[in-house]
């Protein structure tokens, strides 16, 4: 398949007792992610009743199940339960896409998922089976890409990065990044395809060419000496809910799944890049002034005025540069989605919109980032 596995259904098991979770019910059973709704029902709700015993003996008319998002990747529901008359409980249970385990490693995920959630971050980990996790549920909006460039909402999600960045998990704290990409490319260079006109497609792909932009990048972005982060990854408007009370908002990051440690630029570059949807409009990247908005609510969320034009500066440097990275990542990522997920989704094609525009900003954000170390005695 020119591909290969990076986590295992046991190992995730393992994980879960290693990491000090294991009070955390845990359960054989697989769904399968494919079945309509009316059908996924019945299985979800045995899923319940065998990861949480006193739902037992509940009749299947207790339990209400709804889609709350199918996005490309996971598949989430919510299952509200009638405990009784008086009280009633939710939880979202979330099925992994088909085949994500050949890009996503489960095992770092639910290490970090701890430590995350007992941060504020996300929703409380409740259980875990075979191709999914359940967690407690957010009652909140998922955001849209215009929301993201609101100021005000800007700032909150500069401020919350912070914190998100300041979380320790525990482990190795090497940076993931560019040991996760050249897996991608060497897994991505070596694919057949059984469609002719995607067989195509794919041979117009020089993996030389890509090869050597991933090399060129690395080079230039070691110059900088990024904080390294336990960085989110993967920073979308979906990825972000706001609970609007009228007393006070309150906004979460959630899906942690590509979280590891990785370099601060990069992380914010990737949220950069979200700014444009998957309708991929890049005409909608923030301008310089947002940028600033974001950075000084990132570098100081007490005093913002009071970041200094030098600091604006090597921040907007270094996040320009790792934003060629998440073009890089993502359409390497693509390719081998395009092999293995049987989800409806243009992957080639998405292959192809993150790459043209890596090339198409690589000359500007190149030139920008050596002037600037060569001023700076790094270069």
């Amino acid at each position: 398949m020119g591909a290969e596995k990076i986590w295992d259904a046991k190992e995730v098991a393992e994980e879960v007792r290693e990491n000090g979770i294991s009070d955390i019910p845990s359960s054989s059973l697989t769904v399968d992610i494919s079945l309509p709704l009316p059908q996924l029902k019945p299985h979800i709700i045995g899923l319940c009743k065998d990861l949480f015993k006193n739902w037992l003996q509940l009749d299947e008319s207790c339990f209400l199940v709804e889609t709350v998002s199918g996005g490309i990747t996971n598949l989430l529901l919510k299952v509200s339960v009638r405990e009784d008359n008086a009280h009633e409980v939710s939880i979202t249970v979330r099925l992994y896409g088909p085949n994500t385990e050949y890009v996503i490693d489960r095992q770092r995920e639910l290490q970090a998922i701890k430590y995350l959630s007992a941060a504020g971050f996300g929703a409380r980990l409740l259980g875990v089976f075979e191709n999914g996790m359940v967690q407690s549920f957010i009652d909140a909006r998922t955001l849209s890409p215009p929301d993201m460039r609101k100021p005000k909402l800007a700032a909150e999600i500069a401020r919350q990065l912070r914190k998100f960045h300041q979380v320790q998990i525990p482990g190795s704290q090497e940076p993931q990044l560019w040991i996760d990409i050249f897996k991608f490319l060497e897994k991505a260079s070596v694919l057949k395809f059984e469609d002719s006109e995607k067989q195509r497609m794919y041979d117009t792909i020089s993996f030389e060419e890509v090869g050597n932009a991933v090399v060129e990048l690395k080079d230039l972005t070691d110059l900088f000496n990024a904080p390294v982060v336990f960085a989110h990854n993967d920073l979308l408007s979906g990825n972000l809910m706001l609970n609007e009370d009228e007393v006070a908002e309150k906004l979460y990051f959630i899906d942690f799944e590509y979280g590891s440690y990785s370099y601060r630029g990069y992380d914010i570059g990737n949220h950069f890049n979200e700014y444009a949807g998957f309708d991929c409009d890049y005409s909608l990247y923030p301008d310089k002034d947002a940028q600033d908005l974001f950075f000084r609510h990132y570098l100081q969320p007490d005093k913002p005025q009071e970041v200094s034009d030098e600091d604006l500066k090597a921040l907007f440097i270094e996040t320009d540069s790792y934003m060629l990275a998440s073009h890089l990542y993502w359409a390497l990522w693509a390719l081998i989605q395009a092999k293995m997920s049987p989800i409806d989704f243009n992957y080639l094609g998405y292959f192809f919109l993150r790459y043209n525009e890596y090339k198409r900003r690589k000359e500007g954000c190149f030139s920008l980032a050596r002037s600037y170390l060569a001023q700076s005695g790094s270069g």
